[in-house]
């Protein structure tokens, strides 16, 4: 899954996507720190192809994009609104290709401006970036040709603290940066910065009101943290393979950014540190029990401002453990859901 599948709803309850198959599913609370409950199908009865996007917008609502195979060899991208975390979603509505016809070319992404507009970002056949945005008005726009040839498949949107959508991707030579010049405006290419980024390790983060802040391993496993307009600043060593979660938090009074991952021990480990001062040191925390290879780990804050961690297994096992009374950043026992 491609962003953060772990989400706070706007009624404050918290909510898990979940791939199954050929289908999407959404755990969610009962109730804020409550029980949860069984899984629910997003979007309909149509099938999906693996790897699906989520995207959440100020209002709370979370924005779902996924391929859905349409013929032999052919796809098209389709979106699914989620208000609540206890509703069912909307039924998936077909938002095109960004090539007109064809079959899968990478990975969507999806982001939501301040406004509430989902932007849809995939890679074209051709190696760039295309977009599909929602209209102020409602329906989709045309596709849009964002540039960017020889990007991968792997692609980071976010939602800046301007309300603005902003994009990443990676190059042979480097990385890739967009960002919407004015509210409702296609993202433009402004920026490209050469360095060695390890494949599939991309994580964006919202930091400040001027800043996103990019996380990325390189291919010797170093992470590394970048803001726009400066240098990558290497942080520590990634623990294990993949992404890191990464959420701004409350640590004592502090603004923070906590990093979580599962690590090559199989445990859950994490790191913070002021938020945009990442000069202050980081280091990993073990925590939980061990969890088998694939397992996703997420971040995010409950209605009452406590930082709830969550895992998930390939097989579907979801356990959360949820920040305690204690000093610092201290996780209750992690929980089977």
């Amino acid at each position: 899954m491609n962003g953060n599948w772990f989400v706070r709803g706007r009624d404050g309850l918290l909510s898990v996507y979940m791939p199954a198959g050929d289908a999407l599913l959404c755990r969610a609370e009962s109730r804020p720190g409550g029980s949860w409950e069984q899984p629910r199908r997003m979007g309909g009865d149509q099938r999906l192809h693996p790897g699906p996007a989520i995207g959440q917008g100020p209002d709370g609502y979370a924005h779902l994009a996924a391929w859905r195979p349409t013929a032999p060899g052919e796809s098209c991208l389709v979106h699914s609104t989620h208000f609540r975390p206890r509703l069912f979603a909307l039924d998936w509505h077909p938002v095109g290709h960004p090539d007109g016809t064809g079959d899968r070319t990478g990975p969507p992404a999806v982001a939501v401006d301040a406004d509430g507009r989902a932007h849809i970002f995939v890679r074209a056949r051709g190696g760039g970036v295309g977009m599909v945005a929602q209209k102020e008005r409602g329906g989709w726009s045309g596709w849009h040709d964002l540039g960017g040839r020889g990007a991968h498949e792997e692609l980071a949107a976010v939602t800046g603290g301007s309300g603005r959508v902003e994009l990443y991707a990676t190059t042979a030579e480097g990385i890739l940066r967009w960002h919407q010049p004015k509210p409702g405006a296609a993202p433009t290419l402004c920026e490209a910065i050469e360095v060695r980024v390890a494949p599939g390790t991309l994580t964006v983060l919202t930091t400040s009101k001027e800043h996103t802040t990019l996380f990325f391993a390189d291919p010797e496993g170093m992470l590394h943290a970048w803001r726009p307009g400066g240098d990558p600043v290497p942080l520590l060593r990634a623990a294990g393979a993949g992404p890191v979660a990464a959420s701004r938090c409350a640590v004592d009074g502090h603004d923070c950014v906590l990093l979580a991952q599962r690590s090559d021990s199989g445990r859950v480990v994490l790191a913070a540190c002021p938020t945009e001062q990442e000069s202050a040191g980081l280091w990993w925390s073990e925590s939980g029990p061990h969890l088998p290879g694939g397992t996703r780990v997420a971040l995010a804050e409950d209605a009452g401002g406590r930082v709830v961690a969550a895992s998930l297994t390939p097989d579907g096992d979801l356990r959360v453990a949820r920040q305690n009374d204690e000093p610092g950043l201290a996780l209750a026992p992690w929980q089977p859901v």
